[in-house]
């Protein structure tokens, strides 16, 4: 199993894996993949402090980081909303409707806890706070790849990372998404089906992806959305992918963070228990279907708000349901995380590791069975 891909990054399989933990990340790259963090949710002193122990622990592997720089958002006239003036924009519509949804499931308030000094900085999904956050990323030698999602990588992303010698990816969920990331000067294109965990598009990965390898060629794709074994992989390179990107199937190995409430819902879960849904973020993005995407989806109640607003609503909420979720059971019914359509397979806890090594044996028998299907004759 080897691709453009391989060969770009220096690594074994081009199996990439997206998570937001540092041990995933460092497990995966070890293991002869490529352990992409997500750092969106990190502060830069944060990122440092993560970046440093996956230097530590990846031995001389390489890996990336993904950031998030969406086309449009509220703020992004003036570069980005700091902190306290997103929570000023929230109608009080919402804020009392939040709290109507944690009174009526009994999730308990948090005990006051003092404000930290400068939490008052810039909001993430903006030029600026990612700026601050690639400052950090250009001083860890180990990072050989970057990745932007939610749209077309920025000129000074692209450049600064060209001058560093660094791969530049960007997802996409459409074939015009992926023409404005070739014209960007990406190295890498991602193909994100519907099926996919997190943000999506409307186009599944089987129809995506094969698109967006004619339209953008030469440059090479990944395929992403509903990957979790070795046969979809294979299937990924038949569409004419050099790699595949995946991210769900990691939220259940041993070295996951995942909440152990929904790791324990995600085991337990089918293909058809999750749902594409405004309610954590803003903009559409697949997540487990649970009381708190109800409650978001009945028309009777607000709309969730737009990007940033809405992440500003409901951290505090969901920061109260996760510490409580283990002995509520109010909390249990509303938690819930970002997970693909792929849940259906994740049906066993694994190290990551395990995970790599079953995706390229399992692609080297589907392979197997498709050229005992050529003939001769």
């Amino acid at each position: 199993m080897h691709t453009r891909a391989c060969d770009l990054l220096g690594i074994e399989f081009p199996i990439f894996a997206f998570s937001h933990c540092r041990d995933v990340v460092a497990a995966v790259s070890k293991a002869g993949g490529f352990g992409v963090l997500g750092a969106v949710a990190y502060s830069p002193e944060q990122l440092d402090i993560a970046l440093s122990w996956i230097d530590e622990h990846v031995g001389d592997r390489p890996y990336g980081v993904d950031v998030i720089i969406p086309a449009k958002y509220v703020g992004d006239e003036s570069g980005g909303l700091m902190a306290s003036q997103v929570r000023d924009l929230i109608p009080e519509e919402h804020r009392n409707f939040v709290e109507q949804i944690l009174g009526r499931y009994g999730v308990p308030s948090m005990t006051e806890e003092p404000e930290v000094p400068g939490s008052d900085r810039r909001m993430p999904f903006s030029k600026e706070s990612t700026d601050e956050l690639l400052d950090v990323v250009w001083r860890h030698q180990k990072v050989r790849f970057i990745a932007n999602a939610l749209g077309p990588a920025p000129a000074h992303l692209v450049e600064a990372a060209h001058e560093r010698g660094l791969v530049v990816g960007g997802l996409v969920g459409t074939v015009e998404h992926a023409r404005r990331q070739k014209a960007a000067g990406v190295d890498l294109v991602i193909a994100q089906g519907y099926e996919a965990g997190g943000h999506t598009g409307e186009i599944s990965t089987m129809v995506l992806v094969p698109q967006v390898v004619d339209v953008v060629a030469p440059v090479p794709v990944l395929a992403a959305g509903g990957i979790a074994d070795g046969r979809q992989v294979a299937a990924a390179l038949a569409l004419g992918a050099e790699g595949v990107w995946c991210g769900s199937v990691w939220l259940t190995t041993d070295e996951a963070e995942t909440h152990p409430v929904v790791k324990a819902k995600f085991l337990a879960a089918s293909s058809t228990d999750t749902i594409r849904s405004r309610a954590k973020t803003g903009k559409p993005a697949r997540q487990l279907k649970s009381a708190w995407t109800e409650e978001w989806e009945d028309p009777a109640n607000p709309k969730p708000l737009p990007m940033p607003l809405q992440g500003a609503l409901v951290a505090e909420a969901e920061t109260r349901i996760a510490r409580s979720a283990a002995t509520n059971d109010g909390a249990r019914q509303l938690i819930n995380y970002f997970v693909g359509q792929a849940v259906g397979q994740m049906n066993q806890p694994k190290p990551a590791a395990k995970v790599v090594l079953e995706m390229v044996e399992g692609y080297i028998d589907a392979a197997s069975r498709l050229g005992s299907t050529l003939t001769t004759a």
